[in-house]
């Protein structure tokens, strides 16, 4: 049966509702407030399921038919019905495409773009009456030139169209209704994150059904399924507040540390303390998640004072994709009700760990069946042998394409993270654990034994305490891309990232190993075979050691394993040729669009360093100098001198006219010039009595659990 929470459904009713519930509305308090998470109302804002269920059946629609490819079959009128009832009852009257534009990652509030509309229209009365039908809930139109878009568009051919994506289920927040969809231009150019993605998982499941289907094991389909480590630091507002360089880059330019720092791990998954905000804040985060669906189920302290994490379960691609975004942007507002500021970026503080988000990935066929699981996809085909070949595709699709993996990852704020013994270095191997590759290694050799994973039991040294029954497989934090029973871990990926770009590049690349096996397959090479030829001329990529070893790290980079340190160079193999032929082969991405995607990212690259470097500047001369030259005390000249410093490596850019070039000058300011001003800025802040210094320090910063009065 319906829900309806008012009998008046009417436009006056249901706006006067949300207007009353608006006045409502009451600051948070900060102190120690604390929401009991619960799971009453879980998924009751998002349209799908049992949600939808009763809406669909007045519709005459079954259980099943947001799962159909309704945006053609003719049923896009009785679905938008459905859904205007839903608003209906839920109070909302506004809706709006929801989209990725490109280049959105980093400092854009929700890495979304959005155009919200009322669901009504004005009859010649004068007075509204509802009006949501198919052709509003399917597509939608906006200016296209304002985004970035690398050339794709211009002020003069701005058209720009949005069109439903079915793969990610409509939600509801506050008032609106949010419709996942995907932007391209009038020629149909891609202009957003999510094309390529859908396009990308679309080569992944034809090329893999393929060969699955070569292999004996029938399938209709293949589905990448992830979950992402989200990190995170939340530090105090009114610290927050004293720090521009916080406000407009996201990362401090400056600061000296405090004689206190990670050293003792003793902030890592520590009890969260209810003498601070923090724990009030991620339970309510929580809180809004659950309603939307999003099962955030994971909360702890990180490595790094004041750093957090959350992890949900998995799900499929588009969906982890779309709620990983609403999980940031609740995570940014929520904050601030707790009186606090929340932080995405990568490395928001020198000298302690920065934040990723660990992208787990494996492949579901469309009976469920994990192909990454071998026990379970042993079962479910009836064969051992499919999962060396479905490996083998894998390490071969890392071998030849880790320049894509690197790309995927050059966020501006990896610059500092990648390799510092937080995360993994900049060279792409893959993880196995010694018990697979052995069993590969063997495989490749010859032999066909099923692989069966080795467990062992721990016994703890106390008769009380049972053994533990622990894994083949050890967790190899160093590696980029390790195996873990049933998954792969991207771990250097940026916590400020839409990972759209990374899942592209993952369905990607192993679409074309999957082709290539099944090409081969076609012409009548053994399976067995084929997969063994590409795992000897891929073994090189298969790394179990020490990652942050400095003496492995010259081994593997001897070997010719993909180790790109620069991230504007990596950014610069989107348009490589290998890579556009890999990208238009596998119909992602044109020639155009990967052009244009390149020079998105060398101009947000740009740009991120060009706001760090003025924030830079306005500090020191608006905040240190004054503070020196009041306590008399400090490195006045230096000071002028790491200013006109980087102005004048400002202006360099500014007269550079090619992308890259202007990236790597952005690149050399940045880890040069700005890190040599930055030992000058906290040298002064050695010596100017705290009573002087104007901006928030790390102490401030950085020891949330302390700073409560």
């Amino acid at each position: 049966t319906l829900r309806p929470r008012n009998s008046d459904n009417s436009i006056g009713g249901s706006m006067l509702r949300r207007s009353l519930q608006l006045t409502k509305l009451v600051p948070l308090k900060f102190e120690k407030r604390s929401f009991a998470v619960s799971l009453n109302g879980f998924g009751d804002h998002l349209f799908k399921g049992a949600v939808a269920a009763p809406y669909l059946a007045k519709q005459g629609l079954p259980e099943n038919a947001l799962e159909t490819n309704w945006p053609t079959n003719g049923t896009s009128d009785k679905i938008a019905a459905a859904v205007l009832d839903w608003a209906k009852d839920n109070d909302a009257s506004v809706y709006c495409h929801w989209f990725q534009p490109i280049g959105s990652s980093g400092l854009r509030h929700g890495q979304s773009g959005q155009v919200q509309n009322h669901m009504f229209e004005f009859g010649k009365d004068g007075k509204p009456v509802w009006d949501f039908k198919g052709k509003n809930l399917l597509k939608g139109e906006t200016d296209g030139s304002s985004y970035p878009n690398g050339g794709l568009r211009a002020t003069h051919r701005a058209g720009a169209y949005l069109a439903v994506d079915p793969t990610s289920p409509i939600f509801l927040r506050g008032d609106t209704i949010f419709i996942p969809s995907c932007l391209v231009s009038y020629y149909g150019h891609a202009l957003d994150e999510k094309t390529p993605l859908l396009r990308a998982s679309d080569a992944m499941s034809q090329q893999g059904a393929r060969l699955l289907n070569l292999l004996g094991y029938k399938v209709k389909s293949l589905q990448a399924n992830i979950g992402l480590e989200q990190e995170l630091f939340l530090i105090s507002r009114a610290a927050y507040n004293k720090r521009p360089d916080l406000q407009m880059a996201g990362r401090t330019v400056l600061g000296r540390m405090p004689p206190r720092g990670q050293e003792l791990s003793d902030h890592y998954m520590g009890p969260p303390s209810l003498a601070s905000p923090a724990l009030g804040c991620m339970q309510e985060i929580q809180n809004q998640c659950f309603k939307l669906g999003i099962p955030l189920r994971t909360r702890h302290r990180e490595v790094a004072p004041n750093q957090y994490e959350f992890a949900p379960l998995f799900g499929s691609v588009t969906t982890q994709i779309d709620q990983n975004l609403m999980v940031m942007q609740i995570i940014e507002e929520v904050a601030t009700q707790y009186g606090l500021a929340a932080l995405l970026q990568e490395k928001p503080f020198q000298g302690v760990n920065g934040s990723g988000k660990h992208n787990n990935w494996s492949i579901a066929t469309d009976d469920g069946t994990n192909i990454l699981n071998v026990a379970q996809l042993a079962k479910n085909s009836g064969s051992t042998e499919i999962f060396p070949v479905v490996m083998a595709a894998i390490v071969k699709a890392v071998n030849d394409n880790g320049d894509l993996m690197r790309m995927a990852i050059a966020s501006p704020g990896n610059d500092f993270r990648l390799g510092a013994c937080e995360a993994p270095p900049a060279i792409v191997s893959v993880y196995l654990g010694d018990d697979m590759t052995t069993y590969l290694e063997n495989f490749a050799n010859g032999e066909n034994k099923p692989y069966v994973p080795s467990t062992k039991l721990l016994n703890m040294g106390a008769s009380v305490l049972p053994p533990i029954e622990v894994p083949s497989e050890d967790r190899n934090r160093t590696s980029p891309f390790p195996y873990g029973g049933h998954r792969f871990e991207f771990r250097a990926v940026g916590s400020s990232q839409n990972v759209s770009l990374v899942n592209t590049v993952l369905a990607t690349i192993t679409a074309n190993a999957f082709k290539e096996f099944a090409d081969a397959i076609e012409k009548g090479q053994k399976p067995a075979d084929v997969a063994r030829a590409a795992l000897k001329g891929s073994w090189k990529t298969i790394f179990n050691g020490n990652g942050y070893d400095p003496e492995n790290q010259a081994m593997l980079t001897s070997k010719g394993l993909w180790r790109i340190d620069s991230g504007v160079d990596a950014i610069c193999r989107y348009t490589d040729p290998k890579n556009v032929k890999l990208f238009s082969d596998m119909k992602v991405l044109t020639a155009e669009e990967c052009a244009a995607r390149q020079s998105v990212m060398l101009t947000q690259y740009v740009g991120t360093v060009e706001i760090e470097a003025n924030c830079m500047v306005d500090m020191i001369v608006q905040h240190i100098l004054p503070s020196v030259k009041e306590a008399e005390v400090g490195p006045i000249f230096d000071l002028e001198a790491s200013v006109a410093d980087i102005k004048r490596d400002l202006h360099t850019i500014h007269q550079t006219s090619d992308e890259k070039t202007k990236a790597e000058l952005a690149r050399k300011l940045r880890l040069e010039t700005m890190i040599k001003a930055r030992a000058v800025c906290d040298e002064a802040e050695a010596v100017v009595p705290a009573s002087l210094w104007s901006l928030a320090t790390y102490k401030e910063l950085l020891f949330l659990d302390h700073l409560q009065e």
